[in-house]
């Protein structure tokens, strides 16, 4: 390319002469972004597509942009049409075009937006961060960014932030509600309970949240993650085999399924279900929930259960005969959990059922020990189903020698004492703002 139509393209998408739309400020994903780059590290922001990364990467440049010359700040978007031939040749020319034309004065910051697009990226972004010539913040839609050969070659000198959409308590920031102490949940009990529906319909993409056009903007999300994340990158050949898949997984959500099942299901060898199935998990759109075993094998052999990234886009895409709110409710607080996981990687989460099939929701171990039994119960006022899920909380109880258990439920809201065992029970609203 010619440095005219490189620059010209760069100036579009820097702070150097005009302001960008940043959005709505993610602060917890920016001053944990901001806290890594002291690190000396390369930052990775991770996640499903249009969850927000490419917001989060111009908030953290605008931020810097408060103490550092905005020339000094360099922002590649690797989906602009016009970069062809994404290879590392056009890396090395859109790196020396910037440094003659703006003059960088200190070692500058540059983030490279869908850099998994370029061809060869690794070795660039490896070559940049060893000679110490810049502080590198790259962005995709892939688990495997880092992994392979920069993983690799960059152990300990690269940290990942996971992007999810929006957890509850952004979802009512979005929405022009603040909450910052106890006080303010309760003041606002009346609207927020009336969000929090909204939020268990439609999910929390961030352009989904503000626009009218919900379902429609869901159903080309999907499409958009399978076409252009799975199918493309991975040269899929049977694509309604995998579409097919994707929409069983999204319509049983905490669901357990097994490989054999869905070769069954698919007419597919189990290896191709196998190698789909983590082309899903690759690029977000599901996870995969382990049952707890003490013993490796039978955990690994086991059934798995099934969530969505986003509840919205599960029940867009499902097929659904009759609402499944409970289904929805222990996804929501099984994506919460795994945010928990990306600020605590020590936290482990599995199932746990026993040989009378007797199931805890969430099993939440740390180390070597059990810190917390989550049963999550949509409806709790027929009392043989109350009894059901608590006789199974407190045989888990006593297996598994954990005294924190917790009921997570639609509006029942206490403590109680049974068999010598003290429950709580939160309703999933306020569970959701408590943990955020």
């Amino acid at each position: 390319m010619e440095k005219y139509q490189i620059i010209e393209i760069l100036e579009e998408w820097n702070f150097w002469k005009h302001e960008l739309e940043t959005g709505m400020e993610r602060k917890e994903y920016v001053d944990r972004a901001l806290k890594f780059l002291e690190a000396n590290v390369v930052v990775a922001f991770v996640g499903i597509r249009r969850a927000g990364k490419s917001f989060l990467m111009r908030q953290l440049a605008k931020k810097l942009a408060k103490t550092e010359d905005k020339r000094n700040i360099l922002m590649v978007n690797f989906e602009d049409e016009r970069f062809t031939h994404l290879d590392t040749k056009l890396l090395n020319q859109i790196y020396e075009t910037y440094l003659e034309v703006l003059k960088p004065e200190k070692k500058p910051f540059i983030f490279l937006d869908e850099v998994h697009r370029v061809e060869g990226w690794e070795k660039w972004v490896r070559r940049m961060h060893e000679l110490n010539k810049a502080r590198l913040i790259i962005s995709g839609s892939s688990a495997k960014l880092l992994q392979g050969e920069l993983a690799t070659l960059l152990t300990g000198r690269h940290l990942d932030l996971v992007v999810f959409p929006l957890s509850f308590k952004e979802f009512l920031l979005f929405k022009g509600i603040t909450i910052k102490e106890e006080l303010d949940i309760v003041a606002k009990k009346i609207e927020i309970r009336r969000l929090f529906d909204e939020y268990l319909e439609f999910g929390g993409f961030p352009a989904v949240v503000m626009s009218k056009e919900k379902k429609q903007l869901l159903l080309t999300y999907f499409d958009d993650v399978l076409t252009k994340d799975v199918e493309r990158r991975y040269k899929i050949k049977k694509g309604n085999s995998l579409r097919t898949l994707a929409k069983f997984c999204l319509t049983n959500i905490s669901n357990p399924i097994t490989f054999n099942s869905l070769k069954k299901f698919l007419s597919l060898s189990t290896d191709t279900v196998e190698k789909f199935l983590s082309y899903l998990e690759e690029v977000y759109l599901i996870f995969s929930l382990k049952r707890f075993s003490h013993k490796f094998k039978e955990q690994e052999k086991a059934a798995r259960k099934i969530y969505a990234i986003d509840v919205g886009m599960a029940r867009a895409i499902g097929f659904r005969l009759t609402e499944n709110k409970g289904a929805a409710f222990e996804n929501l607080v099984f994506i919460e959990l795994l945010r928990k996981k990306a600020l605590n990687p020590l936290l482990e989460i599995y199932f746990w059922k026993n040989p009378e099939q007797q199931e805890v929701d969430f099993v939440l171990k740390e180390g070597t020990k059990i810190k917390q039994l989550i049963q999550v119960c949509y409806d709790l006022s027929e009392p043989k189903t109350k009894e059901r899920e608590i006789r199974a909380l407190l045989k888990a109880s006593k297996e598994l020698n954990c005294d924190s258990l917790l009921v997570i439920t639609e509006d029942y809201e206490g403590e109680e004492n049974i068999k010598g065992k003290k429950i709580k029970f939160v309703p999933l609203w306020k569970w959701l703002l408590q943990n955020s």
